[in-house]
């Protein structure tokens, strides 16, 4: 201790912290925590040769919408799980789910009542189960006051799956090694966007199994700051596409007549299939054309799953506190 100081001084100095560190546990005890899971889009995807570890190695421009889930935290001795949403009969809340397997990875013992709102269709290529796990990390690691940086959290992240730490970041990113590399992009453009799923799974060892041609890695780079409009997206995209796209589509030839439905949508400049399959994304010239395709297609469609949305901003995976 400095020599100006005496022990006494010490002790109320520690005292103190202490009180304040009870008083914002019981502020935490009091409040509750609530966080979007953002659908995980792939504008383009390419893959290479397969790893030691099974897994291939994928070069991928990865960006989130405004639409996803949202989950919910509430004080509790243990840890649970409630599910709402139009999907959330698609999903167990048992103990094998990913947001309880997050929370117990991040926190051990630790306790929260957990509310999941699965707005995003299950299985669909928009990385929901991987979206919702890294909102639970980034979540809990402010509800329980735990203060990891974003480095430990990405490392928890991996652990979790290949989707997971792009998921943790829910900012334009460029994706490597078999999708736990990850780094920051330059800001996109603001775009406009309509996501479908015909409301078909397509497991993604499948498509893996019958994919016999794949582009390799290192024909794309990281888009540059130079892109600042949508046309430089669509030039910057023109040379890429998603790998998966045509196996996908030959497994559930729904995907096709999907893009085929997409690519008919006045202003439409740009439509592929997201990560494995089923979902598909289009880009459109504008709001006013996106929304009157997303009635076309709701319209010519009524079992698919059809969102208008938006690219998200970079803080979409702030989580803010509510009152309980």
């Amino acid at each position: 201790m400095p020599p100006w100081r005496s022990s006494s001084e010490a002790a109320l100095t520690e005292l103190s912290s202490e009180r304040k560190a009870r008083g914002r546990r019981a502020q935490r005890a009091q409040r509750g925590l609530t966080i979007r899971a953002p659908a995980k889009i792939n504008l383009f995807l390419h893959i290479g040769d397969q790893r030691g570890d099974g897994f291939h190695a994928l070069e991928s421009l990865v960006v989130f919408a405004e639409v996803g889930d949202r989950l919910t935290f509430a004080s509790a001795q243990s840890l649970s799980l409630d599910m709402t949403g139009p999907f959330a009969e698609a999903l167990d809340a048992d103990s094998q789910n990913l947001v309880l397997t997050a929370a117990r990875a991040l926190g051990g013992g630790l306790g929260a009542a957990i509310t999941l709102e699965k707005n995003l269709p299950v299985a669909a290529g928009l990385g929901g189960g991987s979206a919702d796990a890294a909102a639970a990390l980034r979540a809990l690691n402010v509800f329980w006051g735990l203060e990891r940086g974003e480095a430990e959290l990405l490392k928890s992240a991996a652990a979790l799956g290949s989707d997971v730490p792009a998921c943790l970041l829910s900012r334009p990113l460029w994706m490597e090694g078999r999708g736990e590399r990850v780094t920051k992009t330059s800001p996109l453009p603001l775009l406009v966007l309509l996501l479908v799923n015909p409301r078909i799974e397509v497991p993604t060892a499948d498509v893996f199994a019958v994919l016999d041609r794949r582009t390799g890695i290192g024909k794309m780079k990281s888009p540059p700051s130079s892109i600042r409009s949508l046309w430089d997206v669509v030039t910057y995209l023109k040379e890429a596409q998603n790998d998966l796209e045509t196996p996908a589509c030959g497994i559930a030839p729904v995907i096709g007549e999907v893009l085929e439905a997409l690519r008919g949508q006045p202003g439409c400049v740009l439509a592929r299939m997201t990560g494995s399959g089923a979902s598909c994304f289009a880009i459109f010239e504008g709001g006013h054309f996106t929304q009157s395709a997303a009635e076309n297609l709701a319209l010519a469609h009524p079992r698919w799953w059809v969102r208008a949305t938006r690219l998200a901003s970079p803080d979409i995976g702030v989580p803010h506190w509510t009152r309980s």
